[in-house]
């Protein structure tokens, strides 16, 4: 009996200054250049390889089945950078790499998907490139529970983490699983993405494994939370073997001298009163 594959895909792009994170410049409120947000991506991206690239190999020993971390990237013409910039950062470890083809991220999300079916693979794990907080353990989790969830199904399965504003950092699904991307991430209804793939899987009967939220970096503030994660996982690293540092994206805050701050605050109330501001505040408005 053949051996079953899995695949974990890192979907990306190459890091175009002007076509990279720009929603991080300052032409657009950010408060990095074209190149500085070229460069940042680039430290995120090898950074979250480097965790998929752990992910695996843990996966390979503890499953003894095929893993191959692969990556997802388009237009054609830039996959030799691509490979360039992987190869050179990681030249001893195999990668499979893939054109996603479409019209719109949807159309290139069913692309990437459906090719690495149809090269046989039984799970497909897909992850952004912009996760340095991510680690290899909840890699791990979503494909040991794509696995349970698939065996007793018939269904396939799918498993998903969520990000911020109702995003996913991290779809999974199975070989059979009746998933089609299509309207997930452009729709004119305004439905997240997170509630799009829920209820498409619950129209299928599709069991759903939900893992934890895992915040990728869109805008200034995602960067700030991320600058305090980075910071705390340099130093948790210390006790937590599974915790692969982003040594890249440190490199990069430490750089420009990015640093996370707070409103001050000299609050004195009791917390009562605070409980009840609270509860103010979170009270729906009717009309």
């Amino acid at each position: 009996m053949s051996l079953k594959k899995h695949a974990l895909v890192l979907f990306t792009k190459y890091p175009e200054p002007g076509r990279t994170k720009t929603r991080l410049i300052e032409m657009n409120g950010g408060t990095l250049t074209e190149v500085e947000a070229a460069e940042l991506y680039r430290a995120m991206v090898l950074d979250t390889a480097d965790v998929g690239l752990h992910a695996v190999d843990r996966c390979r020993h503890a499953k003894g089945e095929e893993f191959s971390f692969c990556v997802s990237s388009s237009p054609a013409e830039h996959m030799p950078r691509v490979r360039e910039m992987f190869g050179s950062e990681f030249p001893s470890s195999p990668i499979v790499y893939i054109v996603d083809r479409g019209s719109n991220f949807d159309e290139h999300f069913n692309s990437c998907f459906c090719q690495l079916f149809d090269q046989g693979y039984d799970s497909v794990v897909c992850i952004g490139g912009d996760l340095p907080g991510l680690s290899p353990g909840l890699i791990f989790r979503a494909f040991e529970s794509l696995g349970e969830l698939a065996a007793g199904a018939g269904r396939g399965a799918m498993a998903l983490a969520p990000c911020q504003a109702g995003g996913v950092s991290l779809v999974g699904i199975t070989q059979g699983a009746p998933v089609d991307f299509t309207g997930v991430f452009y729709n004119a209804q305004g439905v997240t993405a997170l509630d799009a793939l829920v209820s498409l899987a619950a129209l299928n009967e599709i069991p759903l494994a939900l893992l934890e939220t895992v915040y990728d970096v869109d805008y200034v503030q995602d960067l700030a939370h991320a600058t305090s994660v980075i910071n705390a996982m340099s130093y948790a690293a210390r006790f937590q073997e599974d915790i692969v540092v982003p040594k890249r994206t440190l490199e990069f805050i430490c750089k420009n001298g990015i640093v996370a701050n707070s409103a001050p605050t000299e609050s004195r109330d009791p917390r009562d009163l605070l409980d009840s501001a609270e509860q103010a505040i979170c009270q729906p408005t009717m009309e």
